[in-house]
């Protein structure tokens, strides 16, 4: 065994954990600009989603992130607990929930936009930098089948 092959088994050279250490620290660095806002990042991530396309309906806004159904439906309980969003049925399929941002929830588009501002300074990263990661990250998200397509099934 090489020593280079051997020194890519050492924990430091993984690249699982770099990317579990970065995670770790973005989500630390989230922590700090979204308490103030009230928000846990799942619910900043259905902010900006809302903000986005509001209504919406909640089995895109899963969708859109990644969030099992499991997950989103009490987390936007815990929001419309919180006064931040409103649900109802949709009047065209009721078995669609549409949930839209109230006017308490509009009032933080400023500070919700803010926060990745906020959060690239921390990191001191430019947005071009920013960009080529996001896009480096998307395409490790989302890997190439065998057959050469992007896999979007996870």
């Amino acid at each position: 065994m090489s020593r280079k092959s051997e020194a890519r088994r050492q924990v430091d050279k993984q690249l699982s954990f770099a990317l579990y250490g970065a995670a770790n620290r973005i989500m630390r660095m989230h922590r700090r600009f979204l308490e103030p806002l009230g928000l846990t990042f799942p619910q900043y991530l259905v902010m900006l989603e809302l903000l986005e396309t509001s209504p919406g309906s909640v089995g895109k806004i899963g969708v859109k992130l990644g969030i099992d159904t499991g997950t989103i439906v009490p987390l936007l309980k815990r929001m419309e607990q919180s006064g931040l969003i409103s649900k109802k049925r949709d009047l065209l399929d009721e078995r669609r929930v549409l949930v839209e941002l109230t006017p308490a929830g509009q009032a933080l588009q400023a500070s919700v936009w803010a926060v990745a501002d906020q959060v690239k300074s921390a990191c001191q990263i430019r947005d071009r930098q920013a960009d080529a990661l996001r896009k480096e990250l998307d395409g490790l998200a989302r890997p190439v089948n065998p057959d050469g397509q992007v896999d979007t099934s996870s």
